[in-house]
């Protein structure tokens, strides 16, 4: 069994350019939702602080989201924000 081969150089430009800013911004404040959940309900991982500062961050990229999913991503926020309090 070989070693699986490095990417060229052109193939990771290529991925670069299929990349778009809008999925990694909507990729990132789900991240940071799904994060935030955890800190308040997972008591291994219970952390109150980092939940806030997860749950600050989407709050401050929402506006960056397309419209189309800023309303299941809102609804995510919200839930959380009521566990938070």
């Amino acid at each position: 069994m070989s070693a699986p081969q490095e990417p060229t150089e052109e193939q990771l430009l290529e991925a670069l350019r299929r990349v778009k800013v809008d999925d990694v911004l909507l990729q990132t404040v789900a991240t940071l939702v799904n994060l935030a959940g955890q800190k308040l309900t997972v008591p291994e991982a219970k952390d109150p602080a980092e939940a806030k500062k997860a749950i600050d961050a989407a709050r401050a990229m929402l506006p960056l989201l397309r419209e189309d999913v800023a309303g299941q991503i809102k609804d995510a926020l919200s839930q959380v924000q009521m566990i938070y309090v």
